[in-house]
């Protein structure tokens, strides 16, 4: 099983739609959301709930981010050392 860590910056939709995506080959794939707040549409805030059953984690340096755990930008930097890929968004 791989590690997968998406980073969502810019496209939040696209990244969302990814990480689900990416659940189909049995790895283990996490969210990052870092320096802004998830707006998150319908489809997002659906794709968020989706997220949360299938075990992908949202982690974000942003405290705003109810959805996400919060972590300081430096602790993310150290969690993405232990992922097999890094996606950015």
């Amino acid at each position: 099983m791989k590690k997968i860590a998406v980073v969502v910056r810019e496209r939040e939709s696209e990244a969302l739609r990814m990480a689900l995506g990416l659940t189909l080959m049995d790895d283990k794939v996490d969210v990052f959301v870092l320096d802004r707040r998830l707006i998150g549409s319908e489809e997002d805030l659906m794709n968020i709930e989706l997220m949360k059953e299938t075990g992908i984690r949202i982690f974000s340096n942003h405290r705003e981010n109810p959805q996400a755990e919060y972590c300081t930008t430096e602790e993310i930097a150290r969690q993405l050392l232990d992922y097999d890929h890094v996606l950015p968004y």
